[in-house]
């Protein structure tokens, strides 16, 4: 797994000054540690995480956003799912997987999932910031099968999208 802690770092527990320095700064968390730590574990088991470049993860509300490179979302979902499960079960928490560099509808589509993304608005509000409205198929009568409060949250802490989300009927 590639990630912006280097491997001896993360395999020995005792960062070098370089990864310190990225620490202290802010462009790397704890959770991103955490879950850097976690990922380099699974390799032995899962091989296809050695070509997973990870960014950073995002809790919010009980849910744990893993953001990685373009294309590499299908190597963590690969297994049958057992990668994420193992995440899931380490953590405690729901995980979703995001991809980085990808246009807005992908990432909300992605951050969404299993629910179907219909509409995708802007909204201009009258002191200057803009909204971004999405508008979800709602799967019958039943509760959605994600947090939406989660989903916001983590929306403005990956991309900075502040979200209006309504289901339609």
């Amino acid at each position: 797994m590639k990630a912006a802690l280097c491997n001896f770092c993360l395999k020995s527990g005792i960062l070098c000054s370089k990864c310190q320095r990225k620490l202290r700064s802010g462009e790397v968390g704890e959770v991103d540690l955490e879950i850097a730590r976690l990922l380099l574990s699974l390799e032995d088991r899962y091989p296809s995480l050695q070509e997973v470049y990870f960014h950073k993860a995002v809790e919010a509300n009980g849910v744990l956003a893993v953001v990685v490179k373009r294309g590499d979302m299908p190597r963590l979902l690969g297994y049958g799912g057992k990668i994420i499960k193992a995440l899931g079960e380490k953590t405690g928490k729901k995980i979703r997987i995001l991809e980085h560099g990808v246009d807005d509808r992908k990432f909300l589509e992605d951050l969404f999932v299993p629910l179907s993304v219909l509409t995708i608005n802007t909204i201009w509000l009258p002191d200057g910031t803009t909204e971004t409205r999405v508008i979800l198929r709602r799967r019958g009568r039943r509760r959605a099968p994600i947090n939406v409060e989660a989903s916001k949250e983590i929306a403005q802490k990956v991309r900075g999208i502040s979200l209006r989300v309504e289901f339609s009927s």
